[in-house]
């Protein structure tokens, strides 16, 4: 074969793997960033941040549901393949996206519209518990070991992809509407405009192959059993590890940048102007250094690379944060930039590291296990733990503190978990 056909190849399987993140955090995206203009329609309130932390806490209950999604797409894709998972993640994350934007609000039919949103922001929460772990899994593992740092940065960077749409998409509409039609139907426009990723991504998931580690694994009867039963046997120990390893991954980007907007304009004083464009430059930054944040993992190691950016991010945060509070536009802007250039560097190597960490036997449910139960314990919540911390102390910079704490956490953790052969025995790693 040759090496331009190789190139294709590489190219339509990223392309494959990670059309359905674009479309996964494009979703939570948009509803994140239109938090402010949601919260009254659902949660009537006369607090602001009453009405914020309703909103923020169905953002967060839509991430408790990813460790159960964890469970059901990692029995499907350690026991009957990745491709089979990622088909029925994109779907099950298209018909909840589209009737959010059909959802009647308080004034029609009262608390029942919370209900209905709840219900469908849990379904939600199910498919995206399954989606970025299949993606992970199959792009690293059809991936030349030498390029395993690149490929897999794909999975994140269809995420940033999608989040970086739904922000451009809450800007357009922002500029362009007025306050009166974003709350009468301006907001629905996003979720509506779902369906066209969803048809895209569902078209390129036809294409895909099964990841050839898999059919390794599936000829020599590996996959037999209960995925999780097995992990659990075997690997709890592991689990644990990268879950506690990745604690600064899980929440900052959520507060840095899907939650920054929020921060900026509602309770910073005086309002940055402009916060959501700062938030689509700066996010356009970091889904162009994902990748190269993969590379340099692929080249330099993937713990260097990441205990780097964790150690800088513990120091810096905190004195950002001093900064943003004064309210200045530039600052706001350069502060963001750096969050991008750190953030970058510490989730371009992750999806290969998460790979290697674990055998292929089980691969599937021990990353969505490890990866979920930390989303959704400290991702998910972080929007709405960072504004309690604000009402709570009167400080707005104490999420800061938050992000000191989780990085010091990280990196210790981090620095004692070693990444094995992917082909190695499970029992290898049971004591670990």
């Amino acid at each position: 074969m040759s090496n331009h056909t190789k190139s294709d190849k590489e190219s339509r399987h990223a392309l494959a793997g990670t059309i359905g993140n674009v479309l996964e955090w494009y979703d939570f995206a948009v509803y994140g960033f239109l938090a402010p203009v949601m919260s009254p329609l659902f949660f009537p309130e006369d607090d602001v941040i009453s009405g914020l932390i309703n909103t923020y806490g169905i953002f967060a209950a839509g991430y408790l549901m990813r460790p159960l999604g964890g469970v059901i797409f990692g029995h499907i894709g350690d026991r009957v393949g990745r491709k089979t998972a990622l088909q029925l993640s994109i779907a099950m994350m298209a018909i909840p996206t589209v009737l959010v934007g059909l959802l009647p609000v308080y004034s029609q039919i009262g608390a029942s519209a919370a209900i209905l949103l709840i219900l469908l922001r849990l379904l939600q929460g199910i498919s995206v518990g399954g989606e970025l772990i299949g993606s992970m899994s199959y792009l690293v593992e059809t991936a030349p070991p030498h390029r395993r740092g690149l490929s897999g940065s794909w999975s994140v960077c269809g995420g940033i992809a999608g989040i970086l749409l739904g922000s451009l998409m809450a800007t357009v509409l922002t500029n362009s509407l007025s306050e009166a039609a974003m709350q009468s139907w301006g907001w629905r426009i996003p979720f509506l405009s779902g369906v066209v990723i969803f048809a895209v991504g569902s078209w390129l998931r036809r294409t895909l192959v099964e990841s050839p580690d898999f059919e390794k694994s599936k000829l020599s009867g590996e996959n037999e059993g209960n995925p999780l039963l097995e992990v659990l046997r075997t690997m709890p120990g592991r689990v644990l590890h990268m879950s506690i390893s990745i604690l600064l991954f899980a929440t900052s980007f959520y507060l840095l940048f899907v939650w920054m907007p929020t921060y900026l304009t509602k309770l910073v004083s005086p309002p940055i102007e402009h916060a959501l464009i700062i938030n689509t430059i700066s996010m356009a930054l970091l889904l162009l250094l994902i990748p190269v944040g993969g590379r340099l993992s692929d080249a330099f190691g993937r713990k260097k690379v990441m205990l780097t950016a964790t150690a800088l991010m513990g120091i810096l945060v905190y004195p950002f944060f001093l900064i943003l509070d004064q309210g200045v536009m530039i600052h706001a802007l350069v502060i963001q930039i750096i969050f991008a250039i750190l953030l970058g560097a510490i989730q371009g190597p992750l999806p290969a590291f998460m790979v290697e960490c674990f055998p292929i036997r089980g691969r599937y449910t021990a990353i969505g296990l490890s990866y979920n139960i930390t989303l959704a314990i400290f991702g998910g919540t972080a929007p709405l733990v960072s504004t309690w911390l604000i009402k709570s102390t009167d400080d707005l910079a104490s999420p800061a503190i938050y992000l000191v704490v989780l990085s010091a956490i990280s990196f210790v953790s981090m620095l004692f978990l070693k990444p094995i052969d992917g082909k190695t025995d499970n029992s290898s790693i049971s004591s670990q």
